[in-house]
């Protein structure tokens, strides 16, 4: 019964669809016919499923809503990504959240932001109360282009439209270039709301080993034939959650794979401001022919105010800027006015250099208060926030991760990022997040009682 309620809860089986038959349910689920028929006659009597003599059992009513958890394999909360978003999100603030992935509100730029919003207070009303252009300010779509150009990314400001955020940013894209049933490529591990947003898209996620220097090309050599995907979402810049960084080798190779199959990238550059030296763009290498670079300034000066952007080739911006004014209509003018006061600050530029370098004295701190829990990096990250770390050996990061949470403290285990549920003895920790000792007690509480 639960197993029909969640193909109906993900739409995999709508109204009018006819269920497999008694026998071959039972033979298929290695139960006994009579368990089926039983469980389908109380579906029946439930009135989610309807009899019809000599024809089966169909699915009643109408199209149930849309239940991203019912889609795909039943996981432990522990590792779903929306799970584990929801426990960052709506936490209080007397949890610990080593597992979220943003800085404390201490770490951000709030100085300068609230300079842009005094100065905003002062401007035109129109900047208050008006929508903005369906391509987004162009003021800052200028700013961002000579951004980009410094990456060696050639986006003039009429390939640039601005998003609410890097998620709304691969949203459209997805509308744009996917239909159910499509095949979509990420790396293993990715950013876990990765996987959420592809499942609201009805779309087949499929992982490609991530290594050191990038995705692991004999495996996404293999992926694209063996699948025919037509997109691949990852990060170049900083990855999330490994910490790595794109080789100039890897990313030629990679392109090359993409032209040969027709295959589009989306490349997400959200970090782009922790770098400490800027790594190889997809879309420097490319010119934005098949590559579609995306970014947010969450990260870095607000999550509150929400402002991110696309840059891609010339003749899809028009169907783009359709299809942002059909599912959002104006921009986010004030957001985005916001956004390029705090960019063009003169502050800005030394306190990224102050975070840096903050970052980087926390990731040694951190992995040097790790050591003797027996927790160890994948690698030391150039830069950004993120440790990928392997647990010890044997131990499992979901139920520490649930034995944690109940002591307050919020991790994120491997598997939320990975696809092929084989990073099992992995957490992602976030270096701006760790500085209460009561996190490493916890934890190697909770560790003690894994072994």
């Amino acid at each position: 019964m639960a197993d029909v309620r969640a193909r109906i809860a993900s739409r995999a089986c709508p109204p009018g669809t006819r269920l497999p038959s008694v026998r071959a349910q039972a033979q298929a689920m290695k139960l006994s016919v009579s368990t089926v028929l039983e469980a389908y006659e109380r579906l029946s009597a439930e009135g989610v499923l309807t009899s019809r003599r000599g024809a089966g059992f169909y699915v009643a009513g109408t199209v149930a809503p849309l239940a991203l958890a019912a889609i795909g394999p039943k996981l432990d909360r522990e590792v779903d990504p929306l799970w584990v978003s929801r426990q960052s999100l709506e936490t209080d603030d007397a949890t610990l959240k080593p597992g979220c992935g943003w800085m404390p509100t201490s770490w951000m730029y709030e100085e300068g932001v609230r300079r842009a919003l005094r100065a905003a207070a002062r401007a035109d009303g129109s900047e208050l109360t008006e929508y903005g252009p369906p391509l987004g300010l162009p003021s800052l779509r200028q700013h961002l282009s000579r951004r980009l150009a410094a990456n060696g990314i050639d986006a003039p400001p009429a390939q640039i439209m601005l998003t609410d955020s890097g998620t709304q940013a691969i949203d459209l894209i997805c509308r744009f270039l996917l239909e159910p049933g499509d095949t979509v490529l990420v790396d293993d591990p990715c950013y876990f709301n990765f996987h959420a947003l592809l499942k609201a898209h009805r779309v087949t996620a499929i992982g490609v080993p991530y290594t050191p220097t990038g995705p692991d090309v004999e495996a996404f050599r293999a992926a694209l034939e063996a699948h025919r995907p037509r997109l691949y979402i990852t990060n170049s810049g900083i990855h999330n959650p490994t910490g790595a960084v794109l080789s100039p080798v890897v990313a030629h190779r990679v392109l090359k794979l993409a032209e040969g199959h027709g295959l589009t990238i989306v490349e997400d550059d959200i970090f782009a401001d922790f770098e400490s030296a800027p790594a190889p763009r997809l879309a420097a290498f490319d010119g934005l022919e098949r590559v579609i670079h995306i970014g947010s300034f969450s990260k870095s000066i607000s999550a509150s105010m929400r402002c991110g952007f696309i840059a891609a080739r010339a003749d899809w911006m028009e169907a783009l800027t359709d299809l942002k004014i059909a599912t959002t209509f104006g921009g986010g003018r004030l957001a985005a006015s916001i956004m390029l006061s705090v960019l063009t600050d003169s502050g800005y530029r030394r306190h990224m250099e102050a975070v840096r370098q903050r970052l980087a004295e926390h990731t040694a701190t951190t992995i040097a208060r790790l050591k003797p829990l027996g927790i160890t990096p994948w690698l030391v990250p150039q830069a950004g926030m993120f440790l990928w770390c392997r647990l010890p050996t044997g131990v499992e990061a979901a139920p520490v991760a649930r034995r944690c949470l109940q002591d307050g403290v919020v991790l994120a285990p491997g598997d939320a990022f990975s696809l092929s549920r084989s990073a099992g003895n992995f957490l992602r920790f976030n270096v701006a997040q760790t500085d209460d000792a009561r996190i490493f007690t916890v934890l190697s509480r909770a560790l003690a009682q894994a072994g």
